[in-house]
This record gives structure tokens, sequence and C-alpha cells, in this order.
């Protein structure tokens, strides 16, 4: 494998810890990888794929970034504030998320709040302006460039072949810290694809036949074996990996609830019995859809999911601080 140059963000390795209550009750060992736990304000996946996608930026004499994503994106502030510590400007493309809406909530809470601190450049779209959000950002860099800057653009998510080197690497860090009691599976939320993809190519890489499991917070099944084909193609091709192969990647598309930042009713009551139950935090957006995947192929005894799975948790705290809103009408109401 050739491996390209990194930067040191994140704070890893990230620690593996059993949710020993759940799998008392379900009969089986889940365990959970710590990645929310990367920083602090650059805590959550995305941070690993930064190493590799920044080191390129530096190394190519960027003096801004550009990338993009839903208004409350962990992955824009990730960006933003890695950015920024390497002394470079962080301009970030924002979905609005209602209608024709083009502002930003006020006053500013979670991500966005941690964007503006970061001073970040912030070009606002509608969902559908989103949708031509490639073609927004070189525009983006078309103007910097006019201006004597070099820009940098990093696609949704750091969702590439270099981006995923991240999560290469991370699951190789994974297989060595569950040498003892290999995982059958490896379970993550999937919004852009490249974590997916990462995870599948290191599992394989490390010798580990555990499938990566990605669970769809938007899009579809083929969407996203689409994208982790292709972005697992480029980085075999780039990084000389081990061919990438379909069936150490599985897509479920069944647990999006009410879509994309929508949250069911269910889903927030699952929130919070799992912080009481489990001291675990998850949000809204990402972690407790693939949260609620899990558990509900485990009571079904889906052979897939195997007796040690392990979730990836990818963070989003901030991104729930923002929906404090829907969640209001669930505190104080004590234990479930």
């Amino acid at each position: 494998m050739t491996r390209p140059k990194k930067l040191k963000i994140a704070q890893t390795p990230t620690p593996i810890v059993e949710a020993s209550r759940l799998s008392q009750e379900l009969g089986i060992l889940l365990r959970v990888k710590r990645d929310d736990l990367t920083g602090s304000h650059l805590s959550g996946n995305k941070v690993r794929k930064l190493e590799y996608l920044l080191a390129e930026a530096v190394t190519l004499g960027a003096t801004h970034v550009i990338t993009c994503g839903g208004v409350q994106s962990n992955h824009c502030r990730a960006t933003a504030w890695a950015a920024r510590g390497l002394g470079l400007e962080p301009v970030l493309l924002l979905r609005t998320p209602l209608g024709e809406r083009t502002d930003l909530p006020q006053p500013p809470t979670g991500n966005v709040l941690l964007d503006l601190l970061a001073g970040a450049t912030i070009h606002l779209c509608t969902p559908d302006g989103y949708r031509e959000r490639d073609a927004r950002m070189a525009e983006l860099a078309d103007e910097l460039r006019s201006q004597g800057a070099v820009p940098y653009v990093i696609p949704e998510g750091g969702s590439n072949a270099l981006g995923a080197m991240g999560y290469v690497e991370a699951a190789r860090e994974l297989v060595e810290q569950t040498r003892e009691r290999p995982p059958t599976s490896v379970i993550v939320a999937t919004g852009s694809g490249g974590t997916l993809a990462g995870l599948a190519l290191g599992l394989r890489e490390a010798g580990c036949p555990a499938p990566a499991i990605g669970m769809a917070v938007c899009d579809d099944q083929v969407t996203f074996e689409t994208i982790a084909a292709r972005i697992s193609d480029e980085a075999q091709e780039r990084f000389d990996l081990k061919p990438y192969e379909p069936d150490g990647c599985v897509v479920i598309d069944r647990y999006q609830g009410r879509g994309y930042a929508l949250s069911t009713h269910e889903e927030l009551e699952l929130l919070k019995s799992t912080a009481l139950r489990d001291g675990l935090i998850l949000d809204p957006v990402y972690t407790i859809k693939a949260w609620n995947g899990l558990l509900d192929l485990a009571r079904s005894g889906d052979p897939r999911l195997g007796d040690r799975p392990v979730f990836i948790h990818t963070g989003g705290l901030f991104g729930m601080m923002a929906a404090s809103q829907q969640l209001a009408p669930l505190l104080g109401q004590g234990a479930p």
C-alpha cells in the first residue's frame, strides 16, 4: 500500500468500549468505537479524512479551503477549525433546510455558531441550489483565484479517495484493538459514503472478514453502493490497496425515518433512553438512525451483524445542540 501524506489533527487512537447493558440484553458483544472523541471542536469522523485532505492542501500551497454541507454540517465545522489551525481561510457553502429560506438560524447555535467563531466565509444556498454544489464550489474557487488566492476544494463530507484513507487507517486501528475478540461486523451511519468505503477497504487490507455496514441516513442503497464502489476503486488504484469486494460493503436504507435531519418521536425516545441506560450521547441526524438500525438487526437475529458488532460513533454533539426544540418535550421526564 502507498501511504499518502497526512497531518496529525485527530486525537487517535480512539477507544473502543463495550455497551455492557445492551450486550447483556441482546445476548451479543456490542462495542462502540468512540470517534466522537477525536477532539473537542474537531470531534467526529470527518477529522480523520481531513488529516489527508488538508495535508494535500498544504502541499499544494493552498491559502483557502472550500467545502460544503447542510447548515449544521459537522464536516463543515471540522473543516473550518482544522483549516484555521493551519493558517488557511475556510469557505463554506451551506444548504439551508427549509424551502427557499436563505438565512442562518438566529441566534446561531450548534455547528453554525462554531463556523462563525472560526471566521468562516459562509455562502448559503437553497436545497434546489445545493444540487449544483460542485459547480458552485468551482465558481467560488475561480473567484478566489482571480483575487490571487490558492483555493483547495474538499467534496461534501470529505468523501473521495484521499479522504477515505482516513478510514482505511481507522479500520486497521480497530482491528488491532479487537484482536482478541475480532468484530463480526462494523456499523456506521452513512451520509456521503467516504467513511463506509474507507472502512470496507481498510478491513480487507487488515485481513478482517467482517463487513462494513452502512446505515443510510439519506438517499438509497443503490446510490451508496455506487458511491462506495467508485471511491473504493479510485483509492485502490491510487494507493495500491487490495481490490474492493462488494460483499465487504453492505448498505441498508430502511432506517431513515422521516428523512435526512428529520427525527421521529421514536428516534428521539431512543436517543434519550440510550443516554440514560448507556451513558452514550448520540445525535438525531446520523448516529441515532444507525443505532436504531443496529438494534433492530440484533433483535431480529440478522446474520450480517453477527454476535460481535462494533458501532462507529461518528460524533455530532454540536449539531444536536440545534435540535433543542425537538428534544425539549422529552427532557425532565425521568428514566424511560
